[in-house]
């Protein structure tokens, strides 16, 4: 067990837990637990609103899936990566102010309360959380198998021992912090992760023995390697523009990100955000992806290509900076991970529980309900990672697709369309996770549906859903909430 790297790491821990136990106080003299626990009483600035998106949105697919698949497939990996660079942009730019506002004059502590507010109709909060808990699910297990690789690297522990780890240090700054030490501790993991990237990126060109050498040894193995097409030219141009609607444009639907836009303070906040998120979001993406290729020629032979950076790490750097780099990654899974669990038990506490099964709950009783569920989630979660697959990234990409299938034209339609209504929604909704569902296993089997990413053609057919049952079924155009932010000019 190598303590040089380690204490680093419980050092970086107990800040955490310190942060969640300080969030608990501060929420105890709160009058909204709902709004606190899930929204952090919507009082962010920029800084933390940009660096929670960038922390939440960056996970362990960015920083180990990502990296293990570049290792694999190449620069062409990267290019296709870097369709990330506009996400933050893309969401506080299309949901932004309008957002804000209307999820404050419906009292909204989470998406789907939007999604109620604006449908009037069970049957989409419903499907709006069984879509969540669903396609979450897989995204969780994703963060979860990340970290226990990422702590069974470190300490030489059993694969489950790891991840029983990972499990027991989210869950209990979690479950006692809620939605304000998760923006907090983003904010810290977020800073973490823009300069462990530089200082990583800058240790393995220098082991590698300089870019000139490194891109000769690539050109050496397989001159694809840095090629836009990947090792054997699996990635078409087709294939790789789909993902700017995969991490690009649809990310706006992804509920952990959506709901950032719901929690800042001002429009200053909201455009502070936008800057800072793209620069750091993009810096982080290409220096890790770069990571990831840049390694193949200093460590060849890497069985398990998801634990190419904590490898990396420690054969490139001095125990103790490797602690601090690694801290990063853990920091990226931590604060995915803490965000789907309050996600996920905001589906079912606040959107099923209170809103149809006991409405007049008391604060006392929503408080436990809401720890207990974030807790048996989190077990289940665990359980669902004990056997991880090949490659951390698709199971995240999996989940990424699905709920922007699902949530992307009931949000943005609901939010501009005036003719929207339940009929659509529902229809787009069905329609895309059905499409979805099928087109995933088609793939599998018989290989991309028309050479572009799975998600691309459920997402059309479902706009085209929403667009029809919309005017099947037209009713009198909804006339929007307006009221103005705080200290909005």
């Amino acid at each position: 067990m190598n303590w040089g790297v380690i204490i680093p790491l419980i050092i970086f821990l107990m800040i955490v837990f310190a942060v969640g136990i300080w969030s608990n106080r501060k929420m105890a003299s709160s009058k909204s637990f709902l709004s606190d626990y899930f929204l952090g009483s919507r009082e962010f600035g920029g800084l933390v609103l940009a660096m929670t998106m960038v922390a939440t949105y960056g996970s362990a697919s960015s920083f180990l899936g990502g990296p293990g698949a570049a290792y694999s497939i190449g620069l062409g990996w990267v290019l296709l990566a870097m369709t990330q660079v506009a996400t933050g942009y893309f969401v506080l730019l299309i949901l932004g102010k309008k957002f804000a506002i209307v999820t404050r004059r419906y009292n909204a502590v989470t998406l789907i309360d939007f999604l109620k507010e604006r449908y009037k109709s069970k049957t989409v909060v419903l499907l709006s959380s069984g879509s969540i808990i669903i396609f979450l699910f897989s995204a969780m297990a994703a963060q979860w198998v990340g970290g226990a690789y990422l702590i069974q690297t470190l300490t030489g522990i059993s694969y489950t021992s790891a991840l029983f780890i990972f499990t027991i240090s989210v869950l209990v700054y979690v479950i006692i912090g809620g939605f304000r030490a998760v923006a907090i501790t983003d904010t810290i993991q977020g800073i973490v992760m823009f300069f462990g990237t530089l200082i990583l990126l800058i240790a393995v060109i220098i082991a590698g023995g300089g870019l000139s050498n490194i891109f000769a040894d690539l050109v050496g193995e397989n001159p694809n390697l840095v090629t836009p097409y990947g090792q054997d030219g699996q990635l078409t141009g087709l294939y790789v523009s789909s993902f700017w609607i995969l991490v690009g444009v649809g990310v706006v639907a992804l509920p952990q990100v959506a709901v950032r836009a719901m929690s800042y303070r001002d429009s200053k906040s909201m455009h502070k955000a936008i800057m800072i998120g793209t620069v750091v979001v993009g810096f982080i993406m290409l220096n890790m992806h770069l990571i990831g290729v840049f390694a193949r020629p200093v460590m060849p032979g890497i069985e398990v290509a998801d634990q190419v950076i904590p490898l990396i790490a420690l054969d490139t750097l001095p125990p103790w900076v490797a602690g601090i780099v690694l801290a990063a990654p853990l920091a990226a899974m931590m604060s995915t991970v803490d965000s789907l669990l309050l996600l996920v038990s905001s589906a079912v506490v606040k959107d099923v529980y209170i809103n149809y099964i006991k409405p007049k709950a008391s604060y006392d009783h929503v408080k436990k309900v809401s720890m207990g569920f974030t807790t048996i989630i989190g077990v289940i979660a665990f359980l669902l990672a004990i056997n991880p697959p090949d490659l951390l990234i698709f199971l995240n990409l999996f989940a990424f697709g699905g709920l922007e299938a699902a949530f992307v034209w009931p949000i943005v339609l609901g939010l501009y369309w005036k003719f929207a209504n339940k009929h659509g929604a529902i229809a787009s909704m069905v329609t895309g996770i059905g499409s979805y569902i099928g087109i995933h296993f088609y793939n599998q089997e018989f290989g991309n549906l028309l050479g572009v990413h799975t998600v691309t053609v459920p997402v059309f057919l479902s706009l085209v859903a929403f667009i029809v049952f919309s005017i099947l079924f037209k009713k009198e155009a909804y006339e929007f909430p307006t009221q103005t932010l705080k200290q909005e000019a």
